[in-house]
């Protein structure tokens, strides 16, 4: 959706045209990315698991120490909404964000905060089974170099405007034919990708890196989980290597922009979309159907 008089986005509890949304030099979410955000899917409507992704929220900013100036749920709630309804979007990708707000250019948090709260929704269309996928084909992975920071340097399960990690790993992709990068701790085992949780099947079990090591373990990632449990096959987390990637049956990757995409190569090893990875999809899709109607 390109800007334009009739695309609007929600500014500190104002709808403004594109062209008026602004945000101030000195907010700390542009300064420092002392701000948090959350990234959720909309179909028919309605966000999709947004009490999760609020939870999530107020854990991010609770580890900031703003948590308690954040409007109520509802509110929020009212905010997308009113977003949505604005740009005339029921099948959407929503980013809404939350910084510490317009402070003085000292790097020390002031005591009192005045959030800066922005709502922005692109068109995402997705109608249900019979939807269009945000992602033409499978992905295919690229170890990079890049690494993430361990959890005493940078908290991995708040979800801040501190993307730079993301950002140097898809930089290493360039001049590839890679979708995602798969990166790997400090110690060598594999969290993930750049912006996506990985899971492994081997031998009929899935198989995921574990929320003890510095990733964020994704919304997308928490439906996946619960939907294997509701189908009674294995599931284990753990610490895993690139061997136990390159030689697992079947890969996939979840976020909530690719929803369940499967991988069908890392690094120059081919993979099939394998049955479980087909069932995930499948019941995924389920759950998208029945969040729409």
């Amino acid at each position: 959706m390109n800007d334009s008089e009739t695309d609007y986005y929600h500014v500190d509890g104002t709808l403004l045209p594109a062209g008026e949304a602004t945000v101030n030099v000195r907010d700390r979410g542009f300064m420092y990315g002392d701000a948090v955000f959350e990234r959720l899917r909309v179909y028919g409507g309605e966000p999709f698991e947004w009490a999760a992704h609020v939870d999530r929220l107020e854990r991010s900013a609770a580890r900031l120490g703003f948590d308690e100036v954040l409007p109520p749920r509802d509110d929020l709630h009212d905010r997308v909404t009113e977003t949505l309804d604005a740009n005339d979007l029921s099948e959407a990708s929503v980013r809404l964000s939350v910084s510490r707000g317009v402070q003085g250019g000292e790097l020390t948090p002031e005591p009192r905060v005045d959030p800066t709260i922005t709502v922005v929704v692109d068109e995402l269309p997705r109608g249900g089974t019979d939807g269009e996928r945000a992602w033409d084909e499978p992905a295919t992975l690229r170890t990079v170099e890049t690494r993430r920071p361990p959890e005493e340097a940078l908290p991995s399960a708040v979800k801040t405007h501190n993307y730079l990690t993301g950002i140097l790993a898809r930089l290493e992709l360039e001049g590839t034919d890679a979708d995602e990068a798969l990166v790997r701790s400090m110690e060598g085992h594999v969290t993930g990708g750049a912006d996506s949780n990985l899971f492994l099947v081997h031998n009929g079990t899935l198989y995921t890196p574990t929320a003890n090591l510095p990733l964020l373990p994704g919304v997308t990632r928490g439906v996946v989980l619960d939907i294997a449990d509701g189908e009674s096959f294995p599931v284990e987390t753990g610490r895993y290597n690139l061997t136990d990637v390159r030689e697992a049956d079947e890969l996939f990757l979840t976020n909530a922009t690719w929803e369940v995409r499967p991988v069908t190569g890392i690094d120059g090893y081919e993979k099939p979309v394998g049955p479980i990875t087909k069932l995930c999809g499948r019941l995924f899709d389920r759950r998208v159907e029945n969040a729409r109607y």
